[in-house]
């Protein structure tokens, strides 16, 4: 994954025991300068809380965490708003940090939502209040970018879609994703290393070694062997403007 020049975090035998309990435990993954890093999982499988752990959130932890850096962005699950207040998209991106005009014109024309400025926030759709959560986040050009769940609200294509810009995020600004997705299926040509979470870590690697993985087929059942054929389908030819199919050179 990576050479250790361009590391991140690295977490060791990570994990956070509360009231007896193991929230999660065991996990060990790196996060490099432009790779992204989705963990996957089960409701309740630990997925969030690990991402916090990575943050540095939690007083004791067992395990080591080794941050590189201090630049980091955290898109969390939940974006707590007064939706009954008028809040433009640019007091919006101003609301928690200090902005210069080109950072905030930067950011939102590479999420593709620059025109959307003036807009009054209660107007956008889910996917473009995404892509506002995510221009805000990367406004300050992040080393690392964490985001839980970044695409709630947003139908099958527009999931697709977010996905192809996080990606280009990572690229553009060389920086790191730890993304927590419910899913591999739409991740899996936007990701780089999967770690699959059950409470600890089922299965990892390329997406479609973790696919092919019995535990992730034990966790995710039999749509699991679909979902690798459909990402083979894509990914072994493209489709051409005027109908044809090509071979890809991949």
């Amino acid at each position: 994954m990576g050479n250790n020049e361009n590391i991140l975090v690295k977490m060791s035998n990570a994990g956070i025991l509360m009231n007896d309990k193991w929230l999660v435990k065991d996990v060990s993954l790196e996060i490099h300068k432009g790779e992204i890093v989705t963990i996957i999982g089960p409701n309740g499988s630990g997925k969030s809380t690990t991402a916090k752990i990575a943050l540095g959130l939690f007083e004791k932890i067992n395990g080591h965490v080794d941050r590189y850096t201090n630049k980091i962005s955290y898109v969390p699950q939940k974006v707590l708003i007064d939706w009954t207040l008028p809040l433009r998209v640019i007091d919006f991106m101003t609301l928690t940090q200090d902005l210069e005009s080109d950072e905030i014109k930067y950011s939102l024309n590479l999420t593709g939502v620059e025109h959307l400025m003036s807009r009054n926030i209660r107007e956008l759709s889910g996917g473009e209040f995404q892509r506002v959560l995510l221009a805000r986040a990367i406004a300050k050009k992040p080393e690392l970018l964490v985001l839980d769940e970044p695409v709630q609200g947003v139908d099958f294509a527009g999931e697709v879609a977010l996905y192809a810009l996080i990606k280009k995020i990572s690229e553009t600004l060389n920086c790191g994703i730890l993304l927590i997705s419910h899913d591999l299926h739409v991740v899996m040509s936007a990701t780089d290393y999967v770690v699959c979470l059950n409470g600890h870590v089922c299965c990892s690697g390329s997406p479609v070694d973790v696919a092919k993985d019995k535990n992730y087929k034990e966790l995710f059942g039999e749509r699991s062997s679909q979902l690798l054929s459909i990402y083979e389908h894509d990914h072994d030819h493209v489709h051409t403007a005027d109908g044809n199919i090509e071979k890809s050179e991949n």
